[in-house]
Order: structure tokens, then sequence, then C-alpha cells
């Protein structure tokens, strides 16, 4: 016994000086680069670590918020107060549901929804979704799937369909089609009826546990926990995360860089223990990949007439990790762009960043107003991406609203702060009190128009 103990710390020696080489081979610019890339990769890991820990910080479901394995619904559309998920949307009711199938799959019910459009995204932890339960792809009709982890193996009850999950924890946002508030009612029957149980309990009589409150952690928006998070904090997380989240298979690139600095799947890391040239790398990556970052959420995808709209690397990335983590910034939960297309204005049809100071107008012809099978929305955020408060709680427009519609067919939307008067209030999108602000819109279930390209929003025009 004692041979093999002392065998045991001479290969644990030998492996802890094999990594110390591999990263003192390096340069300090390499480091430096290998650093910032290993922030990039590892940006949506966190972010979905950091969400899920908000979400699931309560003892029973309240909104969207609910513990592990448990649904939580809007049941009213989010206001200026919701920070769980950054650019929320105005004109569905979420449903959420973080789950943890490390241990056993979680069988999922949804019940039959009429005429009604839902999707069901599921996201892994590195946001990438990997099913899309709902009406452009599996239809309307009632359906039962379970989600299982990467590794699980065993046999699932009749008609009960499985997903795989690439990593063992992963979130749903889902979204229901909801138009108005006096649609509420009717879209919290269908909510209520959706159902998630554990295996071992299906098919039999099954009360949730209570989830575990944490008083001291911090409830503010998932990006900006990220932005204050130094070095040792933010890598440490990403370690323990990759434990029972694995890479992607054809992360092995990325990985081999990885190790040449310390950072191992499966294993924990901490920076005080690293080489002084890493750990100066590393300190040094987080001001430089969330600059790349921020600049990649901003200038994603193609610019037409002041929108920039991502018909690629959105929903599912591949080794697109720059995009992935721009995506994970500024639009965490965002459907891949067969259920939703977003074009996003940062600017004015003049180049100039929106001011809440001036007055705009977005004009759309008869024949150019948003192609959709599903349907449309402008929604209005803040600078901080989430929404602002206005005199009339409108954070969105769109067609399911009593728009006024110009004696030709066109439509004008009116984007400022203060009323453009009695007549034209139907048409108001609200700007924030002061400060810059950014708009989206939501093309559910695109026509080939948009994904092909050819149609693009209208220029936001400033009016003087």
């Amino acid at each position: 016994m004692k041979n093999l103990l002392l065998a045991t710390a001479c290969t644990a020696m030998l492996w802890n000086a094999g990594t110390m080489a591999a990263s003192q081979s390096i340069s300090a610019q390499e480091a430096q680069e290998i650093a910032r890339d290993t922030y990039i990769y590892a940006y949506p890991l966190v972010m979905s670590g950091v969400t899920i820990q908000v979400g699931k910080n309560v003892e029973e479901p309240v909104g969207t918020s609910a513990p592990l394995n448990q649904y939580g619904h809007m049941r009213t559309f989010p206001d200026d107060t919701f920070t769980i998920v950054v650019r929320p949307n105005a004109d569905t009711l979420y449903s959420s549901l973080a789950y943890d199938v490390t241990k056993e799959p979680l069988i999922v019910s949804i019940p039959d929804a009429g005429d009604r459009y839902y999707l069901m995204p599921f996201m892994d932890m590195w946001s990438d979704v990997f099913t899309v339960p709902g009406t452009r792809t599996t239809g309307n009709a009632a359906q039962t799937f379970a989600i299982v982890g990467p590794n699980w193996k065993g046999h699932l009850p009749k008609g009960v369909k499985e997903y795989r999950s690439p990593t063992g924890i992963g979130l749903l946002i889902g979204r229901t089609q909801t138009n108005g508030k006096a649609d509420y009612e009717t879209v919290r029957r269908f909510q209520d009826a959706m159902k998630a149980v554990p295996l071992h309990a299906y098919g039999k009589p099954y009360t949730p546990p209570k989830g575990k409150v944490n008083p001291n952690q911090d409830m503010s928006a998932p990006p900006d926990q990220i932005d204050k998070m130094d070095a040792a904090t933010f890598f440490g997380m990403f370690a323990e995360l990759m434990k029972d989240n694995p890479p992607h298979a054809n992360d092995y690139p990325v990985l081999d860089r990885m190790k040449r600095i310390g950072i191992e799947p499966g294993k924990p890391f901490k920076l005080a223990d690293a080489p002084k040239e890493v750990q100066d790398a590393l300190n040094a990556a987080p001001a430089a990949a969330l600059k790349q970052i921020k600049d990649a959420w901003s200038k994603a995808g193609v610019q037409a007439n002041g929108w920039r709209t991502n018909l690629s690397a959105i929903g599912t990335y591949g080794t697109d990790y720059l995009h992935r983590a721009g995506v994970a910034y500024g639009g965490y939960g965002a459907n891949v762009v067969d259920d939703a297309v977003y074009p996003t204005a940062f600017a004015d049809a003049d180049g100039k960043p929106f001011s809440s100071d001036n007055r705009y107008v977005l004009h759309f012809d008869k024949d150019e107003i948003p192609p959709v099978r599903g349907f449309w929305s402008l929604t209005m955020y803040n600078d901080r991406q989430l929404f602002a408060r206005n005199p009339i709680n409108r954070y969105a427009i769109g067609d399911r609203d009593n728009l006024a519609l110009n004696p030709d067919g066109s439509l004008d939307l009116y984007i400022q702060r203060e009323s453009p008067g009695k007549d034209k209030e139907s048409n108001w999108l609200p700007t924030p009190e002061n400060g810059s602000f950014t708009m989206n819109l939501r093309l559910y279930w695109p026509k080939a128009e948009v994904l092909d390209g050819s149609w693009v929003p209208q220029p936001v025009k400033r009016i003087d």
C-alpha cells in the first residue's frame, strides 16, 4: 500500500510538472492570446452558470425563476424591473426550465396548443440550441419527450421521445404567442398544463422539492455580474462548470491551447497556483476579451439601412466562439434563425447612435412590412439592454397591436420620449427617459425572403 501511495503521488507530481512545463514553454504574448481566447470560449458557459444561479435562487416557482427541473412561467409581460435575461421580449410569455439531468432524465410534457404559435428551445450550457419542440418543428399536438444527459444509458417509457443534451445541465427559454393582456388567461392555462418530472416519478404522484435559497446570491443582471468578475473568479467558475458540462466534440483545438496555460476540462483551476506569466495573462484577459465580445455583438451579421441582421452564427455556433460569446452577452437565449430573426438597430439612417433626446420614425411601405408566418414586433432597450421605464409602459409594438396604417397601406412607427400626439399614440414606441438606446425587430417564423437576405428593414430616420 505504501508503494502504491508513493507511485500515485509521483504520478501526480509528474502530471503537474508537465502542465507547468507546458505553460512555461510559451511566450508572454502567446500566453496573453490564449488567455483572451479562453475567456471568449468560456464566456457563454459562465453566462449560463450565472443565469441559472440567479434563476433557481427561490424556494418555489416565482415568475420565470424556479428551482432546478421545475417550470417557471412569466404570467405577464416583463417590465423595466426584469433583469434575469438581457434583451427580453414583450410579445410572448416566457416559460423557463433550468434542468439538471446529470443523474437521470427529465420527462417534459407539452399540451395541445391549438392554433397558437409557440417554441421551446433547449440550450446546453454553452448556449447552443440542440432541440426546439414547437409549432414550426413538431406541430401543435400534445407531446411528451425526455431530456437526457450526455452519458445516460437506459430505457424511456413507451411513447416518450429522447432528446440528448450535450451537457448535464442546461436551460429552456420557451416563448408562447400572447396577443396582448386580454390573452393572458388563455396562455396561462397552456403554461399550467406543461409538466416536468424526473424519470423515476413519471406516471406517479409527484411533489417537486423546494429550492435552496442563497441569501448572498447576487441577483443583478448576469452580464453585469460577469463584467465585474476578476480573472480568478471567472476562470475558477469556468473550470468548475466544465466538470458536468463537457466541451463539444469539435472543441479539441481550443482545449489543446487552454491546456498550455493549465486549464483542462474536469480539473479544478486556481489562478494563484499558475506561473506568474500565466497569472498576468489571465488577469489581463477580461478587459481585452470583453471589448472583443461586445464589439462582436454590435457588429454581428450584415448591415443594411442601419440595421444589423445575423442570419448565421446564432442559436447554434459550431466553433465560432467569438460570435457565440457576443450573442451570449447581448442576446442570451437567442433562437435559431428558422424560428426567429432579430434585426438590431444601433444607429439612425445617418449612422449616429440613438439618443433619447431625439425623435425618430421607422417607415414601412405597404409591401415591405415584415414578412412572417408567425408575427413581428419592434422592441426598445436602454443602454443596459433592458426595458426602460416610460409613461405608457410600452416596451414593444408590432402587428398584433392596433396600429394605424397610412392611406396607402404603409406604416409609420414613432420612436421618441414624448407622445407624438393623441392621433399617433397607437404607433408610438417610447424611448428611455435619458441616454442611449437600441432596438430589435423580432420576426417569428420568418419567410424565405428574410432568411435569404432579400428583405431588410427600412432605415430609422431622425425627425428634425
